[in-house]
């Protein structure tokens, strides 16, 4: 049973020169280095096995790039190789409610009326239920919007130097 043959790839020379380039640079992400690689040896006429074998890895990687490379033959070569746009997970707090969690750690450290010496990450995301900022948060995620901006609310006070009487 003769096997089916890929469509063949033929490249210009200017995408040519492009994918040699980034498959020399030592600065190429090495996703981008492979996926240059399948379409040289795709240009070069060689099969999906004996490239898969090659490079080392998987046949589907192979034709999933030689395809891609195929349908988007409008785009510059950078953009043909880049990965497609995923969905991920929508975000589970709007920029306004972190805006106002942001806000609440730079307030004194009050809870029910109580002084606290610091704000804790937990004390926080009680303190933003009770406040109905949110309907729920846990103090990892507190404590991640506060590592995304280098906020450290338990280092807010600070040496105050203060005159002295009669000065």
């Amino acid at each position: 049973m003769p096997r089916c043959t890929p469509i063949p790839v033929s490249l210009t020379d200017k995408e040519r020169t492009q994918l040699e380039a980034l498959v020399r640079q030592h600065t190429t992400a090495q996703q981008l280095a492979i996926r240059a690689r399948i379409i040289l040896a795709a240009d070069a006429g060689k099969g999906m096995h004996e490239t898969a074998a090659t490079l080392q890895v998987s046949r589907s990687l192979v034709q999933r790039w030689r395809r891609r490379w195929r349908e988007r033959a409008d785009q510059p070569v950078l953009e043909r190789l880049s990965d497609e746009p995923r969905s991920g997970t929508p975000p589970t707090f709007t920029p306004e409610q972190i805006c106002a969690i942001i806000a609440l750690a730079c307030e004194p450290a009050v809870r029910e009326g109580v002084t606290l010496a610091r704000w804790t990450h937990a004390d926080l995301a009680e303190e933003a239920k009770a406040r109905g900022i949110v309907e729920d948060i846990s103090a990892h995620s507190i404590g991640r919007f506060l590592r995304e901006i280098d906020l450290k609310p338990h280092r807010v006070q600070g040496w105050i130097n203060t005159p002295r009487a009669g000065d």
